[in-house]
């Protein structure tokens, strides 16, 4: 008998590399955009910072907590991609996988900008303990604005967990990245409890239809988590052993 009867031979799957001009692209037409916004909105800030009432800092606040939340539900959206494999269609997963990371980190800053800004406000008089410590601010909604806060750090805690992933091990990384579903949660409730733009058409629609995709795409990913428990539970499936756990194959025998 042959020991090459035996031996497995695996063969890798070729990996693929994300797509770099991709990411270059968007950034400098993100970057090309921003530009011009600003230049337009110069004269205007001025004249609101000048102003007896300055409103540029509101106006920031909120032109950034609506940044904040698109770019949040976005990072979601790839994520579930990634979960339930759409995004083997497009745009392919490890380019979704870096997205999925750098929208959710771009959303944790803008999130930051949008309470931090807030601090030339005059209008309400915020106190960097009333920014950064939840429920204490009783100037404008304190319930809404504490869900939001709250969100924020548990939006931290998951964004920076994949740093952690190998110190706290595979298992408990998943369960804290779960904590994303409680961010997304937090973060439309304070924009539908403390947004002033919240009972506008647009931003309603919004708000009601990134949550229902978002909802879809859950559903959509358990749905599949249940397909592939109940293939593994029928003996003879391809795949039904992880391959971690299978046993040695028997030895071929000649007659």
């Amino acid at each position: 008998m042959d020991d090459h009867h035996n031996r497995r031979i695996t063969i890798a799957a070729p990996v693929r590399e994300p797509n770099d001009n991709l990411a270059v692209a968007a950034g400098v037409l993100g970057a090309l955009v921003i530009f011009v916004l600003v230049l337009r909105s110069l004269p205007v800030l001025a004249a609101s910072l000048s102003g007896s009432e300055p409103r540029a800092y509101w106006y920031l606040s909120r032109a950034s907590g609506i940044t904040a939340y698109g770019l949040l539900w976005l990072s979601i959206v790839l994520g579930l991609s990634l979960s339930n494999r759409l995004a083997r269609v497009w745009p392919g997963g490890p380019t979704a996988a870096d997205l999925h990371q750098f929208t959710g980190f771009l959303a944790l800053g803008f999130a930051a900008v949008h309470g931090l800004v807030l601090l030339g406000d005059q209008y309400i008089g915020y106190t960097l303990a009333q920014i950064l410590l939840p429920f204490i601010g009783t100037g404008y909604r304190p319930l809404w604005v504490g869900l939001g806060q709250i969100g924020f750090y548990l939006a931290a805690l998951v964004a920076f967990s994949v740093y952690l992933r190998g110190a706290v091990g595979y298992r408990a990384w998943r369960i804290i990245h779960y904590g994303s579903f409680a961010v997304y949660l937090l973060a439309t409730v304070h924009a539908l409890g403390a947004g002033t733009d919240s009972a506008a058409p647009l931003a309603f629609g919004a708000y009601t239809g990134g949550a229902t995709a978002v909802c879809l795409l859950t559903v959509r990913r358990i749905l599949m988590g249940d397909a592939d428990a109940s293939r593994r539970l029928v003996p003879g499936e391809r795949g039904d052993v992880p391959r971690e756990r299978a046993g040695p194959r028997p030895a071929r025998t000649h007659g």
